[in-house]
């Protein structure tokens, strides 16, 4: 499925929804943010996306508590599902969706290779977060990311 297919299809079903959605990216760097802003109208769901890049960025604008990033690692089932908690929050969505991981081709450790990627779901009742070990370049794990989370989403709708 091409991506311009996608962005149509959650497009429609956001409208018909009447729900909204934020976005807390990291690894994905606003890729998540662009599919979903693709078409005209995009406004009426998309509220907020935030790219937190760093761990300071994660502290001080989706209040991740340090001590979190210190006992888990950014990339972490525990940031990706605060990611996708507090952005909802800060935006008053009905969705919140949080982005952690290693795209490559550098910061991998044994636990945690290229390709491994958090992606957190909440609503203001419940959340969920899944890990992935996406295969390929860069880009290509980036893109994989974005495109599993439009998909969950999707589910979640």
């Amino acid at each position: 499925m091409d991506t311009q297919k996608i962005a149509n299809t959650i497009h429609k079903s956001l409208l018909k929804s009447g729900k909204t959605v934020s976005t807390a990216e990291s690894c994905t760097g606003g890729y998540l943010s662009s599919l979903l802003t693709l078409l005209s109208g995009s406004s009426i769901y998309f509220i907020l996306g935030v790219v937190s890049y760093s761990n300071a960025s994660k502290e001080k604008i989706l209040k991740i508590p340090s001590q979190t990033l210190r006992k888990y690692g950014a990339v972490s089932k525990e940031v990706a599902l605060l990611m996708a908690k507090n952005v909802s929050r800060l935006a008053n969505t009905d969705f919140g969706i949080g982005i952690t991981g290693i795209a490559g081709p550098t910061g991998a450790t044994q636990r945690k290779p290229v390709g491994t990627v958090y992606i957190g779901l909440a609503t203001k009742n419940k959340s969920n977060c899944k890990k992935f070990i996406f295969k390929g370049n860069r880009d290509s794990i980036r893109k994989q990311a974005a495109l599993r989370a439009i998909s969950l989403l999707k589910t979640a709708l």
